[in-house]
Parts: structure tokens; C-alpha cells; sequence
């Protein structure tokens, strides 16, 4: 009998009353969901553009870093590249004063003039030739180098041909070749040496000259 007097209370007021009830606890609930989602989006948003800035930054920093490793870089290949000239223009000037200062007796002959950085300028033929020795049947190249290397060699033996194509006057010159420089290895002597190239180096303040092997072009 209880249950059927509990029941009765159930009117369509008391029932639309919870059907109310109910509809503004799922309208509240999506309300508190939609306000959820919106603040995690909302944090999403913001961590998405602060992991952008620090993606900028990183990249700025980079960049930034870049610039100064290619700013040290060139300084240091300006300084390399002065240093070297340095040493470069004091292997020409110290062996040219040796060769002006009573060395013209060379590759078995005396030479009556001695030139420094000739260039030959004819098409195709371009060159540069650091000391001429010349007399009227003979001409003498020489090549300086501050620290010269094998690979030189080949460049060496090419002033044979172009002396000739720039400087007519020696076309029907003895040619003869020479390497001069302050710091020669065994490897080194023995190419100049097969090409018949004669070794000029300086040993303490004295030049010293080997052409036992030298040959005519």
C-alpha cells in the first residue's frame, strides 16, 4: 500500500518539475564541458604560440651564431691570406736579392740581366714568371714559393712552353727551370730532380743551388 500511495505523488507537475531539474543539470554540465574545452584550447593556443616564439628565438640565436662564425672565419682567411702574402713577398724578395747580389753564374752559364715577376699576357698563354735569368742564348725560370709542394711541378714545367709563345725573343732560347723555396721535403726534391728541375733552397743565411740534374727545354 506504500508504494501505491508514493505513486499517487507522482503528478505530470512533479514529473515536468524533474524533467526541468534534469534538463538544467545537462545543460549546466555542457556548459562547464564547452567552458573546459575552450580553456584547454585556450592553453593549447598559448603553449602552441610560446613553443613558436621559442622555435624563433632558437633560430634567431642560429642565425645570430652563424653570422659570427662567418665573421671570425673571414678574419681569420684575411689574416691567413695577409700572413701568407707576407711570407710570400719575403721568398721572392730574399731569394731575388741572392740571385742580384752575385748568384747569375747558374745553371752553368752567366747571365748578363735578371727580371722579377715578368708576366706574359698572350690569349690562352697567360703566366707569370717570378725571376728571368737571361742572357743571349739562355733563359732561366725560376719559380719561388714560401713552402712550395710537389703539385707545383707540373705549373713549373708548363713556363717552358709559355715563355716562349709570350716572349718571342726566346723562341729559339735553352730554357732552364728552377724551383726555389724555404721549405723543401724529400718527396719534393726527388720530382724536381726527375724533371730535371734544379733545387734552390736556403740553408742557414746561404742559398744553396743543386743542379746535377738539370735539363734543357
Amino acid at each position: 500500500m506504500k508504494q501505491l500511495t508514493d505513486i499517487q505523488y507522482a503528478t505530470p507537475e512533479n514529473i515536468w518539475a524533474i524533467l526541468q531539474r534534469t534538463a538544467e543539470m545537462i545543460d549546466k554540465t555542457v556548459e562547464i564541458i564547452d567552458k573546459n574545452a575552450q580553456e584547454a584550447a585556450q592553453e593549447r593556443e598559448k603553449a602552441a604560440q610560446e613553443a613558436a616564439q621559442e622555435r624563433e628565438k632558437a633560430a634567431q640565436e642560429r642565425e645570430k651564431a652563424r653570422q659570427e662564425s662567418e665573421k671570425r672565419m673571414k678574419k681569420i682567411e684575411e689574416t691567413m691570406g695577409s700572413w701568407s702574402n707576407n711570407h710570400g713577398c719575403f721568398a721572392e724578395e730574399y731569394f731575388f736579392n741572392s740571385f742580384e747580389n752575385g748568384k747569375q753564374n747558374f745553371f752553368s752559364e752567366e747571365f748578363d740581366e735578371i727580371e722579377k715577376n715578368v708576366k706574359g699576357i698572350k690569349k690562352n698563354y697567360k703566366d707569370e714568371y717570378d725571376i728571368l735569368l737571361i742572357n743571349g742564348k739562355s733563359v732561366g725560370i725560376i719559380e719561388i714559393k714560401f713552402k712550395a709542394h710537389k703539385n707545383d711541378v707540373p705549373k713549373i714545367l708548363k713556363k717552358a712552353q709559355t715563355i716562349r709563345i709570350n716572349f718571342p725573343e726566346f723562341k729559339n732560347h735553352q730554357v732552364y727551370l728552377g724551383l726555389a723555396t724555404m721549405a723543401f721535403y724529400p718527396e719534393l726534391e726527388q720530382e724536381c730532380i726527375d724533371h730535371g728541375i734544379a733545387i734552390i733552397k736556403q740553408i742557414g743565411d746561404t742559398v744553396v743551388i743543386n743542379d746535377k740534374s738539370l735539363k734543357v727545354y
